[in-house]
């Protein structure tokens, strides 16, 4: 099976919707890859710059190959208030992982992009800056790669 490393760096977001009227926005994000819930990971919380939020946060996937060959297997990236009476959406970002690299390959496998926020079919308010980049393509062995996530017993 044939794999590569994926590193994706969220840096900030800029002029989002403020979507807490009396407190301060507490702002993270959710990402993920295809339709895998498994793949979501999650941003510390910025607790200090509201509808400005800087993470600086790297988070690293081993994706199938298969996921850059094909359109429709999507980078997600959803945008979250934390709130005690639970966390109030503030909009997302999908982006082609087909697309991503198609536009990374030229430049050695890695970009910084800056992508408007949307919610629902339409654009919210602000923008979202990440980097990212891709690694070579290895091949790992089915019978290995059981092993090192648990699914094979003996």
């Amino acid at each position: 099976m044939e794999c590569r490393k994926f590193e994706i760096n969220l840096i900030s977001a800029i002029d989002l919707e403020n979507v807490r009227r009396i407190c301060k926005m507490k702002v993270y994000a959710r990402v993920s890859i295809g339709n895998q819930g498994d793949s979501e990971k999650r941003t510390p919380v910025d607790r200090h710059s509201r509808t400005n939020p800087a993470w600086n946060f790297t988070m690293n996937y081993t994706i199938s190959e298969s996921v850059v060959e094909h359109h429709s297997s999507m980078l997600v990236i959803k945008l979250y208030c934390k709130r005690k009476l639970g966390d109030r959406y503030i909009g997302e970002v999908h982006l082609s992982m087909k697309e991503l690299y198609e536009y990374a390959y030229p430049l050695g496998g890695s970009a910084i992009v800056n992508y408007p926020v949307q919610k629902g079919c339409v654009n919210s308010q602000g923008l979202l800056k990440f980097s990212y980049r891709f690694g070579e393509k290895v091949s790992i062995d089915k019978l290995l790669m059981a092993e090192s996530i648990g699914v094979w017993s003996s």
